[in-house]
């Protein structure tokens, strides 16, 4: 009984600390981006001070929501991409045996492994061969690009726990490959499905370096970029930073309070397979 209790409140001071030590910058960041720039490192100010909202209105003015919207553009695009040429390339990985599959994941592995900063010529170079330099959905197939390995690495497992004989049975009732893919593999494999997608929305959406490489107009730039201008040679405007951060994290925060479940179930089912 004793040993019960013991762990109880071991559970219960770990929470605690884990609670502050996640809350307390989050308080810090929500806090200051509603201070005026003086009250920032003034010691009351932590917890007693005028709530004012300029801060909000300073990023709005200036160009928030275009910024935003290329962003969401960006995002978007990518995901689209990792997902249409990710998915069935798992799956492919997942029904081919055989050294060309070994071979294939050990180059998946080392793509990976490849750092983003090492691409960026030569993805320029590519990128203006085809006249995508400056141009929002060039820096969505870069990063595409970037994320497609890991993509597939993590897609494949979910693909292989689909039992072979659940195919072959829709295949004994007229079912084709296409309507088996569609209609059988990928309602069973949603919850991984869900996860890629996920992660690969939240990776384009706070990506920096392809997009102020690749793009040349800075109406152009997505929120990350706005995000970097709230930092000067004379100082960083802290309430304008952390009004940019509160923003640009309310798209990944909603994503995850709406698709929790699936979320929760990939990431689970992936973690023992």
């Amino acid at each position: 009984m004793r040993t019960v209790q013991h762990r109880t409140w071991l559970t219960v001071v770990g929470a605690i600390v884990l609670l502050a030590i996640y809350a307390l910058p989050l308080y810090w960041l929500v806090t200051t981006s509603f201070k005026k720039l003086d009250d920032v490192f003034v010691g009351t100010a932590g917890f007693l001070f005028t709530p004012t909202v300029q801060a909000y209105v300073d990023v709005w003015n200036s160009g928030f929501a275009q910024s935003a919207l290329n962003s969401i553009i960006i995002a978007v695009s990518a995901t689209v991409l990792v997902l249409v040429i990710g998915v069935p390339s798992a799956y492919g990985l997942a029904r081919v045996n055989g050294w060309i599959v070994n071979l294939s994941l050990a180059l998946l592995i080392v793509l990976q492994m490849v750092p983003a900063t090492s691409t960026l010529i030569p993805l320029y170079s590519l990128l203006a061969s085809w006249q995508l330099t400056g141009n929002l959905f060039g820096v969505a197939l870069a990063i595409a690009a970037g994320t497609l390995p890991f993509s597939v690495l993590l897609l494949r497992p979910f693909f292989t726990s689909v039992p072979i004989a659940i195919e072959e049975a829709a295949s004994l009732d007229g079912a084709g490959m296409l309507r088996r893919f569609f209609e059988v593999v990928l309602p069973i494999t949603r919850n991984g499905i869900a996860t890629v997608g996920t992660l690969a929305f939240i990776g384009a959406w706070g990506e920096f370096l392809y997009a102020i490489t690749f793009l040349t107009d800075p109406q152009q730039y997505p929120v990350s970029a706005l995000l970097a201008q709230q930092m000067s040679s004379y100082g960083a405007n802290w309430p304008g930073l952390m009004a940019v951060s509160v923003l640009v994290s309310v798209p990944t925060v909603l994503i995850f309070l709406f698709g929790q479940k699936l979320l929760v179930g990939g990431i689970t089912m992936g973690s023992v397979r």
